[in-house]
């Protein structure tokens, strides 16, 4: 007796939809392709999915659920190092596959899986006394920081550990703009060592979230404010 094929599930047809977009990327994303990858027709696929948006929501879903033991394992203290460590998470996963950050971007999850790591957020947060309202503004700023932050990554370096696009050469990109000299030098910033970019940028974040949702939603209200806004900053 042969070997009896695997089920096709929305699961399994994501997971080969990952593999091939490290293969072609974003462009090159095809239901064919992937029923190819499968050994199906394509018209099987369209019992799951019924364009490809669907499926780009699937993959982010799986991206989501790998995700999930990294984003569990974090021990923090603070809603600092917590918020700082899970926004480190998401770009690492993210930089993991070709165009991960756009497949990722403004896709809708087929699973609530994304709620676990904000409730545990939102937990250390309002356990410092601060409200649900700003720790989402918070989580949500973080995470479309890490998002786009990769999109620009990936369009330096294009696939998963690979080498940098020639289009941005930094001596080159400094002979182009040597009119702008001021310019040019902050190309070596955006454009030089990545890692060290999204720490500071990260680092700032999280200092602008302290000083702008975190205190201001800890203050005691203004005599006569009625117990309903808060302070403004001093």
């Amino acid at each position: 007796m042969g070997t009896r094929p695997k089920r096709l599930d929305r699961s399994r047809v994501a997971d080969t939809a990952l593999r091939v977009l490290n293969d072609v990327g974003l462009e090159g994303l095809a239901l064919r392709r992937i029923a190819n990858e499968l050994d199906v027709q394509a018209p099987a696929l369209y019992w799951h999915f019924k364009n490809k948006q669907e499926l780009l929501d699937e993959m982010a879903t799986e991206m989501m659920r790998r995700m999930l033991e990294p984003l569990e394992g974090i021990e923090a203290a603070t809603w600092q190092e917590h918020l700082t460590a899970a926004t480190r998470v998401t770009r690492r996963t993210l930089l993991g596959y070709r165009d991960g950050a756009k497949v990722f971007s403004g896709t809708r999850f087929t699973e609530n899986h994304h709620a676990i790591p904000l409730e545990r957020f939102l937990e250390v947060w309002t356990g410092e006394g601060a409200s649900v309202r700003g720790g989402a503004r918070a989580w949500f700023t973080a995470h479309t920081f890490a998002v786009g932050y990769v999109i620009e990554e990936q369009s330096i370096y294009p696939l998963p550990g690979g080498s940098r696009d020639p289009a941005y050469d930094l001596e080159g990109r400094a002979l182009r703009m040597a009119g702008y000299p001021l310019a040019g030098e902050a190309g070596r910033e955006f454009f030089g060592d990545l890692d060290k970019g999204f720490e500071e940028s990260l680092a700032a974040i999280v200092a602008g979230i302290d000083v702008t949702l975190m205190k201001p939603s800890r203050r005691a209200p203004a005599p006569g404010a009625g117990g309903h806004g808060v302070t403004a900053p001093q």
